[in-house]
């Protein structure tokens, strides 16, 4: 939730000759995760704050697509009947010779028929698409793109999955997702013991307190409160942003094969028909296609089959990768409630040789791929877009709260003057009992293990907090009596 320390670490000073109270020692474990809150928002924040901005901007890539391409991805008006599959294949084909055509997504409502082409002189997973009317089979056009994404959405998507770095980039995105959890349901807890000592206090868990005076306090209200009513959609965009991260994502990906909670695949073997040696359509080789996937009417046959066995709504044709095997076509509705069941077709014979649907998946598979939709701001339409949106400015504002905080309370005094506010005490680790160490070392070893970029930055976080206590143990031993 919060990117520095929720807890003030010093009493707050009395008012107006107050006497002033008795200090209370906080609890070690207290102690403990208002230093490890510190070092991680202020260390961590420039991620977030970048992962923040970056996801505001791919919120509306939508929009952005329907500005830039709008005559290629929707039609001028919705006919009563679309053309046969066939006569816009074959438009698509004629518009663009060269390739072998990968996958076929069906054009429904507004949406115009995507026919995307694999071609070697394409890297990067790059592919060709044509944009064909359904309804009057006229080519709208054409892109370079990425997964079905247009060259806007794929540009956006680099940029907030890894700057536009390539893997390397790939880093900053799982720091932040490893340790956005962390600072969330840290912060909660802090917040909440600070809160919940004393009943009228426990309103302000939710409402900041207005009452509190300008200064540290008022900013530390907003900046926990706010954190607060973030906290469950952080989480959650902290756990699926880790599922497909470098690390992260694949221990991840192991896990739910370890589970069998993987996305059950689809058989595609024919009995009978043996394989062809060479390349398929996905990889782009240049080899020769399969003669059904070259025959525009394959397309339409396999379509047929699809409707005939309940695969309603958006659909796309994946054609064989080779002979011997199946035809893939698969729903692809991403929107609520989702249409994601599958099937494998024998493009000569119609046959459905194998089946996947959606309420059979396992449930981690389930709550993985909606997961992945929600992130993505598919699974809810603009609701989805809005809140997600919200997130991001809501972390922004948490993360400047948190350096204002650091910034008001750095020592002023002529004598003590400091840029900054200084961290929280010292001496957590130490005070903690031996039974919690014991628990505790290991747990905390499994999550470096599971969370790479988490284990490697905490180790950071440890050997700086040493240096530094070593270099103040120095200044103080030679220090003037």
């Amino acid at each position: 939730m919060s990117v520095t320390e929720l807890v003030d670490p010093t009493p707050n000073p009395p008012a107006n000759g107050d006497p002033a109270r008795p200090v209370r020692r906080p609890a070690p474990w207290a102690a403990l995760l208002v230093r490890l809150h510190f070092y991680a928002g202020v260390l961590v924040a420039p991620f977030l704050v970048v992962a923040a901005l970056t996801g505001l901007a791919y919120t509306v890539s939508p929009q952005v697509d329907r500005i830039l391409y709008g005559d290629q991805l929707t039609v001028a008006a919705v006919g009563e009947q679309p053309k046969p599959l066939a006569e816009q294949v074959a438009a698509a084909r004629a518009a663009h010779p060269d390739g072998t055509i990968a996958t076929v997504a069906i054009g429904t409502d507004e949406q115009t028929t995507r026919v995307t082409f694999s071609q070697p002189d394409l890297t990067d997973d790059r592919q060709h698409t044509v944009y064909v009317d359904p309804y009057t089979g006229e080519v709208k056009g054409q892109l370079t793109t990425w997964f079905g994404y247009t060259p806007a959405s794929t540009w956006l998507d680099d940029l907030h999955r890894n700057l536009q770095l390539g893997e390397f980039g790939r880093h900053y995105s799982e720091i932040a997702a490893s340790w956005l959890w962390v600072l969330a349901l840290g912060g909660v807890v802090l917040w909440w013991r600070r809160r919940a000592t004393s009943r009228t206090r426990m309103k302000h868990l939710l409402v900041p307190d207005l009452s509190a005076g300008k200064g540290v306090r008022r900013t530390r209200g907003w900046h926990a409160t706010t954190g607060v009513w973030l906290a469950v959609g952080l989480l959650f965009l902290s756990v699926t942003g880790l599922t497909w991260s470098r690390f992260a994502g694949a221990n991840f990906s192991a896990g739910l094969d370890a589970l069998s909670a993987s996305r059950p695949a689809v058989a595609t073997g024919l009995d009978g028909v043996p394989p062809a040696a060479g390349g398929g359509e996905h990889q782009g080789h240049g080899g020769p296609a399969p003669t059904t996937a070259a025959e525009p009417a394959s397309y339409e046959r396999v379509l047929a089959v699809a409707r005939d066995t309940g695969l309603n709504g958006p659909v796309e044709i994946t054609p064989a990768e080779e002979s011997g095997s199946a035809w893939v076509v698969n729903q692809n509705d991403n929107t609520w409630p989702v249409r994601l069941d599958r099937i494998a077709v024998d493009p000569a014979t119609g046959t459905v040789v194998d089946r996947s649907d959606f309420a059979d998946w396992p449930l981690l598979a389930q709550l993985s791929s909606l997961g992945i939709q929600a992130h993505m701001g598919q699974l809810f339409g603009p609701v989805n877009q809005v809140l997600l949106a919200a997130l991001a400015i809501g972390l922004l504002c948490v993360i400047v709260w948190g350096y204002r905080m650091w910034w008001q309370r750095r020592p002023t005094r002529s004598d003590r003057r400091a840029a900054l506010g200084t961290p929280p005490a010292r001496g957590g680790v130490r005070d903690l009992p031996w039974w919690a160490l014991l628990v505790g070392v290991p747990v905390v070893a499994a999550l470096g293990w599971a969370l790479p970029w988490f284990g490697v930055t905490l180790l950071g976080f440890l050997v700086v907090d040493v240096v530094l206590g070593l270099l103040a143990r120095r200044r103080h031993r030679h220090a003037p009596a």
